[in-house]
C-alpha cells in the first residue's frame, strides 16, 4: 500500500476535499467521497478501502484529478485498488447479468469464433489481415446485440469510419480476430484477463504490418495510447483516434453542400480528459458545411460524464446525471447530440426510455464520424 500510496501521489493529499465537492456520483446524492479513500490509503487501512463497496461506484471520468491541486492521481489509485479488491474475489454487481463482461472474459481466453464482420456493406473497401493502417472498430456490433430496444445503431459510427478512409484513399485492415481491447476488465479490476487481451490484439497488429491504429472508440484510443504500451514490446506504432486522423487530413475530405443542423458535442471522458483531445471532433464538425456547434454549459475538459463507467454503475445516481446531461443537451437548441463514444450513446439512450420524463430529454444521437461521412460527395 505505501508504494501505491507513493505511485498516485495519494501522500500529497491536502485533504481539501474538492475531487469530493467535484465528484459527479457526489453530486448527485451518493454517500461518497474520493477524499475518503485517498485517506484511508495515507493511513494504511489496506483492508478498509480494499473491502469497501463503494470503491466500484467510481465513474473513473478523472474530473476529480482535473481539480486537485497537489496532482494526486485519484483514478490511478481506483483502478489498483480494483485489482487488489478482484484478486480478494470482491467484484462490482454489473447491470445486465454481467453479460458484457461475461463475453469480454470469453474472448480473453480464446477458443470461440466471432461472427463480427456482419456489419460491413458491399461498398466498403477493407483488407483482414495485412495493410499501412489497422482500424480498430471496437465493440459496437455487441453492443447494438444487447441493447435492440434503444433502437440504437452504434455500429453506424464504425461503418462511417471505413467510409471515411476509404474517401481518403486508404484500405484499412479490419480484422474478424478482433477482441475487445479489455477496458472495462481492466477497470473493473481483472487484470489478467485485460492482459490476455492486451497480447492477443498487440501480435494481431504486429503480423498486419500496419504503422497506424486509427480507431473511432474513445476507450480503445485511450487503451492503445495508455495502457498497451508495456505490451508493445518495442512494436514502432502511432495510435490515434479517427478524429485526429481526420482532422490532419481534412483538406483531403471533398464536401457537398448541405443544409444547417444544428449540433451540440458530448465529450467522451476517455478522449477529453484522460487523452485531452477535445480539439480534434470540434475542428472536424466546423469542417462539415452547414454543420453549427452550440456547446453545452460544460465542455471540453469540463465536460459531463455520461455516467456509464465500465459497465459497473447503473443506478439512481447514474440516471440523474445522465438526465441532466441531456437537458443540457436540449438547452442549447441542438437537432443532434454528437458525440465519439459509443457508451455515451447507449447510456444516454437508456436514460431516454425513462416513462416519465423520456419525452422531455429526448434527442437524436449520432457519432462524429457519422455526421461527417453523411457530408462527403
Amino acid at each position: 500500500m505505501q508504494q501505491l500510496v507513493k505511485d498516485t501521489n495519494a501522500w500529497a493529499c491536502y485533504d481539501c476535499g474538492k475531487c469530493t465537492a467535484t465528484c459527479p456520483i457526489t453530486r448527485a446524492g451518493a454517500d461518497y467521497s474520493p477524499r475518503r479513500h485517498v485517506l484511508a490509503a495515507n493511513l494504511g487501512h489496506e483492508g478498509e478501502v480494499d473491502r469497501d463497496p463503494s470503491l466500484f461506484a467510481c465513474l473513473t471520468c478523472s474530473l476529480c484529478d482535473s481539480r486537485c491541486p497537489a496532482e494526486v492521481g485519484y483514478i490511478q489509485l481506483v483502478q489498483k485498488l480494483r485489482e487488489r479488491a478482484f484478486d480478494a474475489s470482491i467484484q462490482p454487481e454489473c447491470p445486465h447479468g454481467g453479460a458484457l463482461q461475461s463475453v469480454m472474459r470469453m474472448m480473453a481466453k480464446g477458443g470461440a469464433q466471432q461472427n463480427r464482420l456482419t456489419w460491413l456493406d458491399d461498398g466498403l473497401e477493407t483488407a483482414p489481415a495485412e495493410g499501412e493502417v489497422f482500424l480498430w472498430t471496437g465493440c459496437t456490433v455487441y453492443y447494438d446485440a444487447f441493447f435492440p430496444e434503444f433502437g440504437l445503431a452504434t455500429v453506424a459510427g464504425t461503418r462511417a469510419a471505413v467510409k471515411l478512409l476509404n474517401h481518403l484513399g486508404v484500405t484499412p485492415v479490419v480484422s474478424p480476430d478482433e477482441r475487445c481491447c479489455g477496458h472495462d476488465l481492466l477497470w473493473n479490476g481483472d487484470r489478467a484477463s485485460f492482459e490476455a487481451l492486451a497480447r492477443h490484439n498487440v501480435e494481431l497488429v504486429k503480423r498486419s504490418g500496419a504503422e497506424l491504429v486509427v480507431t473511432p472508440c474513445a476507450e480503445c484510443a485511450r487503451t492503445w495510447l495508455l495502457d498497451y504500451q508495456p505490451f508493445l514490446d518495442g512494436l514502432k506504432i502511432r495510435v490515434q483516434h479517427l478524429t485526429e486522423y481526420l482532422l490532419e487530413r481534412r483538406d483531403d475530405l471533398d464536401f457537398k453542400n448541405s443544409r444547417t443542423s444544428k449540433i451540440t458535442y458530448q465529450d467522451p471522458c476517455r478522449l477529453g480528459r484522460h487523452l485531452g483531445v477535445t480539439h480534434a471532433p470540434r475542428e472536424v464538425l466546423a469542417a462539415v458545411p452547414g454543420v453549427e456547434l452550440e456547446e453545452m454549459r460544460r465542455s471540453g475538459r469540463r465536460g459531463a460524464c455520461c455516467a456509464g463507467g465500465t459497465w459497473s454503475n447503473c443506478d439512481r445516481f447514474a440516471k440523474k446525471i445522465q438526465v441532466e446531461r441531456l437537458r443540457e443537451a436540449r438547452a442549447t437548441g441542438a437537432e443532434v447530440l454528437v458525440t465519439a463514444c459509443p457508451k455515451c450513446q447507449v447510456h444516454l439512450a437508456c436514460a431516454m426510455k425513462d416513462p416519465n420524463i423520456g419525452k422531455e430529454i429526448a434527442i437524436e444521437m449520432r457519432d462524429v464520424a457519422e455526421v461527417v461521412a453523411s457530408a462527403l460527395v
